[in-house]
């Protein structure tokens, strides 16, 4: 354990690597920095395992990022999508090898804290995160960052990593921007196994009323996870479609477990990603796919990646060096997330204006629907394929065009006015 905050400088621990907030991104960052041979302290405020509002959906690339022998506690393995239209124009989709797996993210985020605890991390719960200086008379010199518990104990670290949600103090410190903020409400239904096997190996998927919203129903064994997510600011109209959507699927009579709801934020271009030897990961730097707002892939990556040059910045003997080495860090992640990101952000636009063309395209072209169960299974992504496929190429930047027009021409009778 980290001794008092009172204890003389010479007696106080540094660690190499401290990592707030034990979610996916948290916990990647530290076994990613556990196993390059690190001291690693993981700092998570709640008790584990704890409940989290997410669907619980692991598709490829989160597959693909886990700590090696991870073995993943699903709950159902899905090889169908039924798509609707806000309840209409109802199609499923069938592969013959399965898309993606569920979660119950307790169980899954307490595994992953356990492979890093496993990898050399140590963890402690129940301790929340105030704030993290980085001057100051609490920092003995300047390769350390103190990091400032709420009951008054100052942790000392040579790099940080922030990854304690979307309402993060350590985003906070570093300066992170957001451009996109959406509100996810969700109920974890138990249902008779009647239903249960209705809806065994089966996601919903609807494309709801407000723009760019959509609701799902994810199962998971004996319980249905059904959930909406749709831009903050008509929080009223997003708890409407939820009950609406429960009651079309003939699920109100069934007393939920758990209701809860979250706020999503997804960073703008330049926001930044460090700040001295804080980086940031995950929520906390508002990395998601902004159209379906999915966020466990992201987290897990850009966790991975914070582990591994936290690690490089805390062996940074200067400032010059540990800001070398965050730059490293912002460009690994925007060359690969950020470029999804700004591809979701375009489909993101075309859903909210054309979610009936989407609709079409994924439940009437074989394309469409191969391109999305390739996505799902991690054997490309959005950016890839709008790089290395022609066809997607040709229809992204066409429905760019078309929307392009449409703001143009809507913007022209206030130009004659004035």
């Amino acid at each position: 354990m980290t001794p008092d905050a009172g204890a003389p400088e010479t007696a106080r621990e540094v660690w190499d690597v401290v990592v707030v907030g034990a979610g996916p991104a948290g916990a990647s960052a530290a076994h990613a920095a556990a196993v390059a041979g690190r001291r690693v302290l993981l700092l998570e405020k709640a008790e584990l395992p704890r409940y989290k509002t997410c669907g619980g959906g692991i598709i490829g690339p989160s597959r693909d990022a886990l700590p090696p022998g991870f073995v993943l506690p699903f709950k159902d393995r899905i090889s169908a999508v039924t798509f609707s239209l806000n309840g209409k124009l109802t199609r499923t989709r069938r592969s013959r090898h399965m898309l993606f797996g569920l979660v119950n993210r307790p169980e899954f985020d307490a595994g992953l804290v356990a492979a890093a605890e496993k990898a050399g991390a140590q963890v402690r719960t129940g301790c929340a995160v105030a704030r993290v200086e980085q001057h100051g008379p609490d920092v003995p010199d300047r390769r350390t960052v103190a990091v400032h518990l709420a009951d008054g104990e100052i942790v000392l670290a040579r790099s940080v990593v922030g990854a304690d949600g979307s309402a993060s103090r350590i985003g906070a410190h570093v300066g992170v921007k957001t451009v996109q903020v959406d509100l996810g409400l969700e109920a974890e239904i138990p249902v008779p196994p009647t239903v249960a096997e209705d809806w065994k190996g089966r996601v919903l998927i609807d494309w709801g009323p407000l723009p760019g919203s959509y609701g799902w129903v994810f199962p998971k064994g004996d319980t249905l996870t059904v959930g909406v997510i749709s831009a903050r600011g008509d929080g009223a109209a997003t708890k409407q479609y939820l009950e609406d959507f429960v009651a079309r699927l003939g699920l109100a009579g069934f007393e939920p477990e758990i209701s809860s709801g979250h706020l999503t934020r997804c960073r703008a271009d330049d926001s930044p990603l460090s700040r001295g030897r804080v980086l940031v990961a995950g929520d906390a730097a508002g990395l998601l796919e902004p159209w379906t707002r999915e966020g466990i892939s992201f987290a897990l990556r850009s966790g991975r990646l914070a582990g591994e040059w936290a690690v490089r910045i805390a062996e940074s003997q200067d400032a010059v060096d540990a800001r070398r080495q965050a730059l490293n860090y912002a460009f690994a992640v925007k060359a690969g997330l950020g470029v999804e990101m700004a591809v979701g952000r375009r489909m993101l636009a075309v859903f909210e204006s054309r979610p009936g063309l989407l609709h079409a395209a994924i439940t009437g072209f074989r394309p469409a629907w191969r391109a999305f169960a390739r996505i799902t299974r991690g054997s490309t992504s959005l950016g890839e394929m709008v790089r290395t496929s022609p066809l997607a190429g040709k229809a992204l930047h066409a429905l760019d065009r078309r929307q392009q027009e449409q703001r143009d021409r809507a913007e022209k009778p206030e130009q004659r006015e004035e």
